[in-house]
């Protein structure tokens, strides 16, 4: 099931409402979908690097908006919807231990699931769910997003295909090592 997603997704890339395309996939994603909004995104900006950032303001301004599909499914539709969705993705019982300390960390939470690969509609959910502040919620997102798409765009504009293995097989690693470096630098500068 999931490789005919993929497939789908990448014949949208080809599509002349690729744009639109990117536009559903990214806003889906970020609340229920599982394939990343990247996998179109990529094939997209190689075919026209002049549109790179277009592309990525699109992906980022759809996913933002799925996040809040997702908040509203976490506060309004948890039992309903949000459960099973999180259950798909095995992710129940992290929620629900989480749940209790999410919101003291909700924004950086928002932004780590935001630019790695863990999934951000487990995030978007949570943060509905557990009553993160939506002002925190849609900022952390727009930054994360912003930072993801924005930097994938950046790399395929400047550096064109050579680029999309590395960003297909290592991006994710790089910006977990990225959140991880960050991260433990606020700890430092707090505890130190």
């Amino acid at each position: 099931m999931i490789r005919k997603l993929y497939d789908w997704t990448i014949s949208l890339a080809e599509s002349r409402h690729a744009l639109w395309a990117l536009a559903f996939v990214a806003f889906a994603e970020s609340s229920f979908f599982p394939i990343p909004p990247d996998i179109l995104m990529i094939p997209m900006i190689i075919a026209r690097p002049s549109r790179a950032f277009l592309i990525a303001g699109v992906a980022m301004a759809a996913s933002v908006a799925g996040g809040l599909l997702g908040y509203y499914i976490g506060a309004g539709l948890f039992e309903t919807i949000g459960r099973p969705i999180l259950e798909f993705y095995g992710k129940t019982d992290a929620a629900e231990a989480f749940a209790g300390r999410f919101n003291e960390y909700g924004a950086w939470a928002v932004l780590i699931a935001g630019v790695t690969p863990f999934p951000y509609k487990v995030i978007t959910i949570t943060s509905g769910w557990t009553g993160l502040d939506l002002s925190v919620f849609l900022i952390s997102s727009l930054i994360a997003r912003g930072l993801r798409f924005f930097f994938i765009a950046a790399l395929l504009w400047k550096f064109g295909s050579p680029i999309r293995d590395f960003i297909e097989r290592r991006l994710g690693l790089v910006f977990t090592l990225f959140v991880v470096i960050l991260v433990g630098g606020f700890f430092l500068v707090k505890y130190m």
